[in-house]
């Protein structure tokens, strides 16, 4: 069974585990106080270009999120996010019980706009309803759109006249940023927060949670350790990112998932069939009649996403840093073969 569920289900990068197993026998300090996570930040932070900038490393998206909103929210402020967003629909209400209520806008293609957040403001009730003080975004997003430099700028913008934080959700990072024209720099300019995909991008676990508002810096350790996020052997993160923010292998990363998912698009469309949104990233949606789904789920796994009708669905693709292109190719042979 060949597998385009996700993007996590094979291991890590080669030079990933060859630079684990090579300092294997090295002892260094716990916590992240280990030269390995210091050089990673110094990457992260060399390729961000904020002088006031923090990286905390922790081990997966969820975690972020939780450790993050958690410390940066009054008890009775609120997140607002799309109704895809992965903290409303996939994080078993991590946020929510913390006592923060996720306050949702629809949005078609999955991303917020300063009208669509205004949407929401504009109807808040003073004293009687949470306080909304967050908007949280995902870029790519949960339906593999990515936003564009002038859209984050926009939406950072309104927040600023708005006083509400801005925060991202960078799980898929390196494919929405190679999908679109935001940079490293953008990101450290144009948000309070965000934070930096491993999981998802060839790491075995690990993200980087990057913060670039001086004021919501403060005592935020405390939080990653009293939500069981500071982990004893912080070296393992370290050394991920730092092989990660080596040269370009991030983002090397995103080009090439994004460059697979293109193929099997381009393949798709060719064979005639429609997608429910148009995507550039690592996620694509194309729509297919049921039997031709239930044909190839014999030899490939993926989400059926969405009920089009009696006859069709749509389902999800997702490629990742060790799709072959053999693979696409199989895949789009096996489709030709179910018309």
């Amino acid at each position: 069974m060949i597998s385009f569920k996700n993007d996590y289900s094979e291991g890590a990068l080669p030079a990933i585990l060859q630079a684990l197993a090579a300092t294997n026998d090295i002892q260094q300090g716990g916590y992240g106080e280990d030269d390995y996570s210091q050089q990673a930040i110094d990457l992260i932070k060399g390729k961000i270009s904020n002088p006031h900038t923090a990286v905390y490393l922790v081990s997966g998206g969820t975690q972020a999120n939780l450790t993050f909103i958690s410390s940066v929210l009054r008890p009775y402020e609120s997140v607002i996010a799309a109704t895809t967003g992965h903290i409303f629909h996939h994080e078993t209400g991590a946020i929510e019980a913390t006592g923060h209520k996720i306050e949702t806008v629809l949005a078609n293609d999955g991303k917020l706009t300063p009208a669509l957040v205004a949407s929401f403001i504009d109807k808040v009730e003073a004293v009687h309803m949470p306080l909304p003080r967050l908007v949280y975004i995902s870029n790519s997003t949960e339906l593999g759109t990515h936003y564009l430099r002038a859209e984050l700028i926009a939406l950072w913008e309104y927040c600023q006249r708005k006083g509400l934080l801005l925060y991202l959700d960078g799980a898929r990072l390196a494919s929405g940023m190679m999908a679109g024209d935001i940079s490293y720099q953008d990101l450290g300019q144009y948000t309070d927060a965000f934070y930096i995909g491993g999981t998802k991008n060839g790491a075995l676990i690990g993200e980087a949670i990057v913060i670039n508002n001086p004021s919501l810096q403060e005592y935020f350790a405390y939080n990653l350790k009293m939500r069981g996020a500071l982990l004893a052997k912080g070296r393992l993160l370290g050394i991920q990112f730092r092989e990660l923010f080596k040269d370009d292998t991030y983002l090397s990363i995103g080009a090439y998932m994004n460059e697979m998912a293109g193929r099997l698009s381009e393949g798709i469309r060719k064979a005639g069939y429609d997608f429910l949104i148009e995507s550039k990233t690592n996620q694509i949606f194309p729509i297919l009649p049921v039997r031709v789904i239930h044909k190839l789920q014999e030899k490939y796994a993926f989400y059926v996403w969405q009920r089009i009708d009696e006859e069709q669905a749509a389902i999800r693709l997702v490629t990742s840093w060790s799709t072959q292109g053999a693979v696409v190719e199989a895949f789009l042979e096996d489709l030709r073969a179910c018309k």
